[in-house]
C-alpha cells in the first residue's frame, strides 16, 4: 500500500488491489489546497465541514459513512462507533473509526477521536499495522493523550494528523507538542507499506503534505 498526506485528516492510500480510498476530505474553509485527486472510495469520521466535503473528491466513489462492515472487491472496511470528545458524544457528537484491511495489512483512521478508547473499543479495533491518529488536541485528543492512545494500541506505525500547520485556520496544536514524545521519528513524503516492510517497534511517521493538481 501506498500512503499520502492530502492535509488535516485526509489521506490517500492506494492499496495493492488499485482501490485509492480517500479519508475525510475537507472543503475549502480549511486553508489547505484543495485536493484534485479521483477516488473508489471515500470515508467520512462525523458531519463537520473540514471530515464531510465527499463533492470535493473526483470520480464517482462509493462513500461510507455508518458504522457497520463493508466489502469492496476484497478490501474490508469496519467503522467503529466512538465520540468526538471525553463526555459520551454531549460536546461534539459522535465519530467514527475506519479499518481497512487488505492482504494481511490493517490500517487504522480515528477520526476526530476525543477520549482514550477503553477495553471494549480497544478490543473492536484489535491488531493494528499503520495508525492514522489526531494530535492537536481542542477538538480531538491532544499530544499527550495521543502517546496513550498509541501505548494501547500499540501498532507497528503511526501517522500523527489533525494539528496545526501554516495553511490551517483551527486554532489546534502544532504536531511538535507531539514529536516530543517521539524523538526517533521520521519524516518522508509517502508511506510504501507491506507485511514485510513493517518495523518491529512502533515507528512514527510524518508525512510532508502531498498537494495534488
Amino acid at each position: 500500500m501506498k500512503i499520502s498526506w492530502l492535509g488535516h485528516a485526509c489521506f490517500m492510500i492506494k492499496t495493492d488491489s488499485g482501490k485509492v480510498i480517500i479519508t475525510d476530505p475537507f472543503d475549502d474553509s480549511v486553508g489547505y489546497p484543495q485536493p484534485r485527486a479521483a477516488a473508489d472510495l471515500v470515508t467520512v469520521s462525523h458531519q463537520h465541514f473540514d471530515h464531510n466535503a465527499v463533492k470535493m473528491v473526483l470520480g464517482k466513489p462509493k462513500v461510507i459513512q455508518t458504522a457497520g462492515e463493508n466489502i469492496l472487491n476484497g478490501l474490508k472496511i469496519i467503522g467503529i462507533s466512538c465520540y468526538h470528545d471525553d463526555a459520551k458524544g454531549s460536546l461534539r457528537g459522535k465519530n467514527l473509526i475506519f479499518i481497512f484491511e487488505e492482504n494481511d495489512l490493517r490500517l487504522c483512521h480515528l477520526g476526530d477521536l476525543g477520549h482514550i478508547p477503553d477495553q471494549k473499543l480497544l478490543g473492536e479495533i484489535g491488531h493494528v499495522d499503520v495508525l492514522f491518529i489526531p494530535v492537536g488536541g481542542l477538538y480531538t485528543i491532544d499530544a499527550s493523550e495521543a502517546k496513550e492512545v498509541i501505548s494501547l494500541v500499540n501498532p507497528r506505525c503511526v501517522a500523527p494528523m489533525h494539528y496545526k500547520t501554516s495553511y490551517l485556520k483551527l486554532p489546534i496544536s502544532p504536531i511538535d507538542n507531539f514529536l516530543k514524545y517521539f524523538p526517533e521519528h521520521i519524516v518522508i513524503d509517502q508511506l510504501e507499506i507491506s507485511p514485510e516492510k513493517l518495523p518491529e517497534k512502533t515507528q512514527v511517521v510524518v508525512l510532508n503534505l502531498d498537494i495534488q493538481k
